[in-house]
């Protein structure tokens, strides 16, 4: 009786523990609930080529060494930070149109092709084009801000998505001392902060705005779901019935937990998605802006609310918000020339892989023939081996074993002979 007790006691405490504490496998679980009813297309949309992004960071690690050359030796170091394993040579020769490998002072380095050194011209060129463009969307994204700041690092983390380049701070902002200014208050790398200097009118504009103006409407979310979602496209024009609230308002007179305030949160989240390349951002990276841009610690709740706006994604363990008008079916309807410019870039990177599969698959054909060839050969060796054998037995002992030598053998023995 006393150890039931014992076993009662522990038993309850085990339960007590399970459900005061979750585990991490039970938050796991409820964090990978939040996702909608798939589609397939946007699926395919968010499909991205983790042999693209790797290229991409090699390409930029061989431009940034002297005379654009890099060691393999060198490469080889880097290959760890792109988190991935094996000899960083075989991995070159797999995109004979991305790298030209090549043996100097019995040391391998590593370039860009000519191929690929016209490609990085071109999106160089179209950087300095767009560059007006990166100076609007920096003070749209500033403009959107709480105080008109937007941390240094955090906004690292989403330039690409962006289109800035690498360089974007000493590139655009020492340009513009009028509208951009550099604050560093703790003195720390990681404090520093770009602040808007002066409100643009003209730029505080949303997409949605924008598109209710040329056709001469309201301005109101467009809804991309199917026919057949009748209670979502319901509650979506109940919201869209709410008045548009402009991303670019200061929230502060708003109150928190209304219908108006839901309604900038979607228009700021909208509005960020339309300022990227691609119309989808990371919702994780999103959510480090939650101060700044004033979004609410559930976010990915509110998202999942809109279906007809935004498509929530888990694909390779990530969770992504894209804006569900920008695609037709797949396909991103207004392609940046930077997006066309990258498109090349993985159109580049298949043709040298397909160039290297098939010469890996003649040079196999080949040892296969070879392989063949040689087994054909040894059967041959063999059979004429035995074909020999066949006849050394034949002359011992095949005269014996013959019926009609047999027979004169025994005629010449025993018939009589002549006197």
């Amino acid at each position: 009786m006393v150890v039931s007790n014992r076993f009662l006691q522990r038993l309850v405490c085990c339960y007590c523990r399970l459900y005061s504490q979750p585990s991490h496998l039970y938050h796991f679980r409820n964090f990978s609930l939040w996702s909608m009813k798939k589609d397939p297309d946007l699926e395919s949309a968010l499909s991205r080529n983790r042999r693209w992004i790797v290229n991409n960071q090699i390409k930029n690690i061989i431009l940034r060494c002297p005379n654009q050359v890099a060691p393999l030796k060198h490469l080889q170091k880097k290959f760890k930070s792109l988190d991935l394993q094996g000899n960083a040579l075989n991995w070159l020769k797999k995109y004979p149109c991305f790298f030209e490998v090549y043996l100097e002072n019995d040391e391998y380095h590593c370039r860009l092709t000519k191929q690929m050194m016209h490609l990085v011209e071109e999106e160089e060129s179209v950087k300095d084009m767009r560059e007006p463009i990166f100076v609007q969307k920096l003070a749209k994204l500033l403009m959107m801000s709480m105080n008109q700041r937007l941390s240094v690092t955090k906004l690292n983390e989403l330039k690409h998505n962006f289109g800035f380049p690498d360089d974007y701070i000493i590139r655009i902002l020492p340009k513009h001392p009028e509208m951009f200014r550099l604050v560093n208050n703790g003195w720390r790398k990681s404090s520093m902060e770009i602040e808007l200097l002066a409100w643009n009118p003209d730029l505080a504009v949303s997409a949605v705005e924008a598109s209710a103006r040329k056709q001469g409407v309201e301005p109101c979310f467009s809804c991309s779901l199917p026919s057949t979602w009748i209670k979502s496209r319901q509650r979506f024009e109940e919201f869209n019935a709410i008045p548009y609230v402009s991303p670019y308002l200061n929230p502060r007179g708003l109150e928190e937990g209304t219908k108006e305030t839901e309604k900038r949160i979607v228009s700021i989240v909208h509005e960020l998605l339309s300022l990227t390349l691609w119309k989808k951002l990371s919702i994780v990276k999103l959510s480090h802006f939650k101060k700044e841009f004033a979004l609410p610690d559930k976010l990915n709740v509110l998202l999942l609310k809109h279906p007809g706006i935004f498509y929530v994604s888990n694909k390779y363990q990530i969770y992504t918000v894209l804006l569900r008008e920008a695609y037709d079916g797949s396909e991103l309807i207004d392609k940046d020339p930077l997006v066309i410019v990258k498109n090349k870039f993985g159109e580049l990177m298949q043709e040298g892989l397909h160039e290297y599969n098939q010469r890996r698959r003649l040079v196999n054909l080949e040892k296969k023939k070879k392989g063949m060839n040689l087994m054909k050969s040894e059967r041959r060796k063999v059979g004429s081996a035995e074909n020999s054998d066949q006849d050394d037995n034949g002359d011992n002992f095949g005269g014996l074993f013959d019926p009609e030598e047999r027979k004169r053998f025994y005629k010449v023995l025993f018939d009589e002979k002549d006197p």
